[in-house]
């Protein structure tokens, strides 16, 4: 297994693939033993791609001290050093697109185009939902406000009547995924540190310093980052393109066009 010394961390990473050099960085709970990973994804077929477990997550170190979300990016880059990646695409999902931010506004010469995909920038421009909240919360409850958060028609009672089926499997797909990996020593203190470090973000004031191609794209019905969260982000990166598919936080996954118009975008091909 491809493990490489990162800073204070053992890091867990993949490499994949041909084609233009792209990292992916994922988002809360990113864990590349579940699937799918971005290496399922319709990504793959065209990009040689970086992939790796963050701090706190996964297979790589879970050290008990503050993470910050300039760690997270310093990781980042400490990372393509070490695979001797000089530069790449960058896409950061979710919370891996916080930690892209930082990466891009700190260590500018390693990111050629940006992806920001279900994000939020803080600050004035708005924080992603206040996961951290819902910690102590019961394991149940959690599993069914994490499903209508992340998916805003949940909470509407006609489209939730006509899929009550399809709920549950939902609410059954995320307990079981809260399981695994349970019993691995200091998973919670890594998971408790990550979204501390998360509740701190905020680059919203230091966008406009971003002088690249950056792609912002988002599902219309997402209530963690929510469309308002990226419109700013839009207004603040000059040059910067927005768009909005069908579908919440998992946008990516359920609206076939997302993908596409992702690769368009790193492949210099948008019209």
């Amino acid at each position: 297994m491809p493990f490489v010394s990162v800073r204070d961390l053992q890091m867990y990473y993949e490499i994949r693939g041909t084609g233009q050099r792209l990292l992916s960085i994922s988002g809360t709970g990113g864990d590349l033993r579940r699937s799918p990973t971005i290496f399922d994804s319709p990504l793959a077929p065209h990009f040689e791609i970086l992939a790796y477990d963050q701090r706190g997550l996964g297979q790589t170190s879970k050290p008990d001290i503050p993470y910050t979300i300039a760690d997270y990016a310093a990781d980042a880059d400490s990372l393509l050093n070490a695979v001797g990646w000089e530069s790449a695409h960058v896409i950061g999902i979710s919370f891996g697109g916080m930690v892209a931010q930082e990466l891009a506004l700190l260590y500018p010469h390693r990111v050629e185009r940006l992806v920001l995909a279900c994000t939020s920038s803080g600050g004035a421009g708005g924080s992603s939902y206040p996961l951290h909240e819902l910690v102590n919360l019961p394991i149940e409850e959690v599993a069914h406000r994490q499903i209508t958060i992340a998916d805003t028609r949940w909470q509407e009672e006609a489209w939730l009547s006509s899929r009550t089926a399809q709920f549950q499997d939902l609410v059954k797909l995320t307990l079981a995924a809260a399981q695994e990996g349970v019993d691995e020593p200091s998973r919670e203190i890594g998971r408790r540190r990550q979204l501390e470090a998360r509740a701190a973000h905020d680059t919203y004031t230091r966008l406009s310093q971003l002088h690249l191609p950056v792609y912002i794209c988002g599902g219309h019905h997402d209530g963690i980052s929510p469309p308002a969260n990226l419109e700013a982000m839009h207004k603040q990166i000059p040059g910067s393109y927005l768009e909005f598919f069908k579908g919440g936080h998992r946008f990516l996954y359920q609206d076939p066009q997302a993908f596409k118009r992702v690769i368009a975008f790193l492949q210099n091909k948008f019209k």
